[in-house]
C-alpha cells in the first residue's frame, strides 16, 4: 500500500474551547508530531497492511527531517525529496467536544513525477491514496491496482484526466464537494462522508446509495485524522479487491476508531482485516 501526498508538522493544543476573538484560553496539554492528510493515511495503511510507503516532499529544515524520522518510527517507509523551503506546519486546537480546528502555515508540499523516488515500486502496489503531487506523480499512482484520491485537490485531478477507482471527501465541506461530471473520466466510485450520519456514494454506472457510520469502539476523544483514516481504509479495501459495501464498511470502521484516540494516530484501527472480499461493484 502507498500514499502520494503531503506532510505537516503539527502542534496540538488540548483546550476547553476554541477562543473567541479577544479570548485567552489555557491549554491543558500540548504536543507535536508529523501528520497532515498524507501522513495520517500512510500510518493507517501501515497498520492495516503491515507496510506502507509515503511518496512525499519535505522542507529542507529541522522540522522536515524530524517529520521524516517520526513517520519511519510509526512504521512508514518514507520516499521523500527535500525542497529548499520551510516544512509546512499546522496549529490544531482540540476542544472538549472532540472537534479539531486547524491553522496551516506555509506551502503545501507534494512530490513530482520527476523526483528521483522509487516510482517503479507502484506497479507492484495494491492501493494508492493521493493527496498532493503533480501530474507525473498522479500518473505514477495509476500503476497500482487501485488509485483513490481526495476531492480536496479536485482542480488538479480534473486537469490530468487520470482514471480513479475512487474519490473521497467530506460532503459538508464545500472545498471537498465532488459533483458528477467534474472529472473525465469519471471515478468508478465517489464517496461523500457525513461523520456520525455515515455518508453516500455514487458509482460511474449511476448507482447511488448510503452507508452507516460504524459503532464507536470507545468514547469520542477528538476528530483529527478521521477523514484520512477513512480514506486509507477505503484504499486498502479497494486494493484488496473488496466490493463497494465491504470497502465502505472497513473505511467507516477506520474513521470511527480514529475518533476514539488523541491526536493523529492513537485511536487508529490496528487489526489487519481477514474477511474475504466481496464481489466487485
Amino acid at each position: 500500500m502507498a500514499v502520494i501526498g503531503h506532510v505537516e508538522w503539527v502542534e496540538f493544543a488540548l483546550v476547553d474551547h476554541v477562543p473567541e476573538p479577544g479570548d485567552i484560553v489555557q491549554a491543558a496539554r500540548t504536543w507535536q508530531e508529523p501528520a497532515g492528510g498524507g501522513a495520517v493515511a500512510a500510518v493507517q495503511l501501515a497498520k492495516l497492511a503491515g507496510n506502507a510507503t509515503l511518496y512525499t516532499a519535505l522542507g529542507d529544515d529541522d522540522l522536515g527531517r524530524k517529520a521524516h524520522a517520526g513517520l519511519e518510527a510509526l512504521g512508514v517507509r518514507v520516499e521523500a525529496v527535500a525542497r529548499p523551503t520551510a516544512q509546512r506546519r499546522c496549529f490544531v486546537y482540540l476542544d472538549a467536544r472532540g472537534e479539531r480546528t486547524i491553522t496551516t502555515i506555509g506551502e503545501r508540499l507534494g512530490p513530482s513525477g520527476d523526483d528521483p523516488l522509487a516510482w517503479d515500486r507502484l506497479a507492484e502496489t495494491a492501493g494508492v491514496y493521493f493527496t498532493a503531487g503533480d501530474g507525473g506523480a498522479l500518473r505514477a499512482g495509476r500503476r497500482a491496482r487501485a488509485l483513490v484520491a481526495t476531492s480536496r485537490v479536485l482542480g488538479d485531478l480534473a486537469r490530468e484526466h487520470v482514471a480513479l477507482d475512487a474519490i473521497v471527501g467530506s460532503g459538508s465541506d464545500p472545498a471537498e464537494r465532488y459533483a458528477p461530471g467534474a472529472l473525465d473520466p469519471p471515478p468508478r466510485l465517489a464517496v461523500a462522508t457525513a461523520g456520525a450520519r455515515g455518508g453516500s456514494y455514487r458509482t460511474a454506472e449511476g448507482e447511488t446509495g448510503t452507508y452507516q457510520a460504524a459503532p464507536l469502539p470507545g468514547p469520542i476523544v477528538d476528530a483529527y485524522g478521521c477523514g484520512d483514516s477513512f480514506a486509507a481504509g477505503l484504499t486498502f479495501a479497494l486494493g484488496a479487491g473488496y466490493g463497494v459495501r465491504e470497502a465502505l464498511d472497513l473505511a467507516a470502521r477506520c474513521g470511527a476508531a480514529c475518533l476514539t484516540g488523541r491526536g493523529a494516530y492513537e485511536g487508529q484501527l490496528r487489526q489487519v482485516p481477514r474477511a474475504a472480499p466481496g464481489p466487485p461493484g
